[in-house]
């Protein structure tokens, strides 16, 4: 579950800039869109918010911090050698902050305790490193790491509600890669569910989604799955009746004819084990005929939604936190709405799955989809740094306020600042 996560300086985020899926005053929508979390110490949490702004004010980097910082943690020890550069890139229109060091830090709960993980880095080394643990009402400080320019080293703080082989672990953390990451590399037992959470319960798409074959290897896997992923296509009006999915070795027929032949050789070496899902969907026929097409052949919507099918029912089955770029695009309102819903929905989501996405569409705005507090702008100050804030900043009237008519009116900010264009010839 996710609490709050908190970039600074990175990409077009140069001051702290925070999300908080905390409740904040009012009992709107309380028994559909917020939830108590067993957590000690834990307040009410929501179960979704989205993120208003135009094109270019940094929403998408702001999502993007949050995959890279998962990236981090889960490849900094195993997949990146000593020299690697770290994935950091920091605000580069201030000379003040081009040189400094990213900073990310998410507050999350795993397994029924609230940990407090962050660090900063820059490309050639973690700069700081810590984790505050709350199994209790109070935190309790596991670690803390702090480069030294002058000693050229690292000054470590271990708490002693930590436990293992602290010693080594240190001893085997490059510069370049997380304690934690290496901790749980070398087996350590306790920092295992921190580490699990960003590999399996965080799941980050961009604004292309996800591709089909995850629902498409749901529906492969068993009938009672194949039933859930029909269902939710039925539930949001596709007329697919059915889907068959086939698998095949991938040979060189899966390649473009235009390849060249030395690629199509390395590419057909590299992916020589691979299998490749072959989808159709099933359609009835005026005549109740049925009728099978080539998933190629459907709509961009219909195989996007198709697409978010199988990480939509897999987040909801398991309480994951899902994160969304962009989630308006091909998709009508309708199936906007229809998919927050279903967050909002005890029943649908009985494990308190939470959903973060960024999006255009403000007709949801005003179908009382939302609380005023999971509506969240972005938008960019003079000096082109991206500010994040939320709707409930301007203490709207509950039920009293055409949101999307305010939005599109200016009141609450992150709207294009769009100039006239007086000639197409540049005279």
């Amino acid at each position: 579950m996710l609490i709050q996560f908190t970039v600074k300086n990175w990409r077009s985020i140069r001051d702290e800039q925070t999300i908080i899926m905390t409740k904040s005053i009012g009992d709107e929508m309380r028994d559909t869109n917020t939830f108590q979390p067993t957590a000690p110490g834990t307040t009410e949490l929501l179960r979704a918010i989205a993120i208003y702004g135009p094109n270019a004010s940094g929403k998408s980097n702001l999502l993007n911090a949050m995959k890279t910082m998962q990236a981090i943690v889960v490849e900094s020890a195993s997949q990146r050698q000593r020299g690697d550069d770290l994935p950091i890139v920091s605000f580069l229109l201030d000379s003040e902050t081009e040189q400094a060091p990213t900073e990310f830090e998410i507050i999350f709960i795993a397994e029924q305790i609230r940990y407090q993980y962050g660090f900063s880095a820059t490309r050639q080394r973690i700069i700081q490193e810590w984790l505050l643990a709350y199994p209790v009402k109070r935190a309790r400080k596991w670690f803390t790491r702090e480069w030294d320019e002058e000693k050229s080293d690292y000054a470590w703080e271990m708490g002693t509600s930590l436990q293992g082989q602290k010693q080594l672990w240190q001893d085997a953390t490059r510069q370049n890669a997380l304690f934690l990451s290496t901790a749980v590399q070398l087996n350590s037992q306790q920092l295992q569910p921190i580490y699990d959470w960003f590999l399996n319960a965080l799941h980050l798409a961009n604004v292309s989604g996800w591709s089909p074959t995850f629902t498409a290897a749901l529906c492969k896997k068993d009938v009672k799955q194949r039933n859930k992923v029909l269902a939710f296509l039925k539930a949001a009006d596709l007329d697919i009746h059915d889907v068959s999915v086939e698998s095949e070795k991938f040979t060189v027929k899966h390649l473009p004819d235009d390849m060249p032949e030395d690629l199509k050789n390395q590419v057909l070496l590299d992916l020589k084990d691979k299998e490749v899902l072959d989808i159709k969907t099933i359609h009835h026929s005026k005549q109740g005929k049925s009728v099978t097409f080539d998933f190629e052949d459907e709509s961009d919507g219909t195989r996007k939604f198709f697409a978010f099918a199988g990480p939509w029912l897999d987040s909801l089955a398991n309480g994951y936190v899902l994160v969304i770029d962009e989630l308006h695009d091909n998709l009508h309102p309708k199936m906007i709405q229809f998919l927050v819903a279903l967050f909002h929905n005890s029943d649908t989501n009985p494990k308190n799955a939470q959903l973060v996405f960024t999006t255009h569409e403000t007709s949801i705005l005003n179908q009382e989809v939302f609380r005023r507090d999971q509506i969240w702008f972005c938008e960019k100050d003079r000096d082109q740094a991206t500010k994040i804030y939320p709707l409930s900043d301007f203490s709207p009237r509950k039920g009293r306020e055409n949101l999307e008519a305010n939005y599109l009116a200016g009141r609450y900010g992150a709207l294009p600042y769009l100039r006239e264009l007086k000639s197409v010839n540049g005279n």
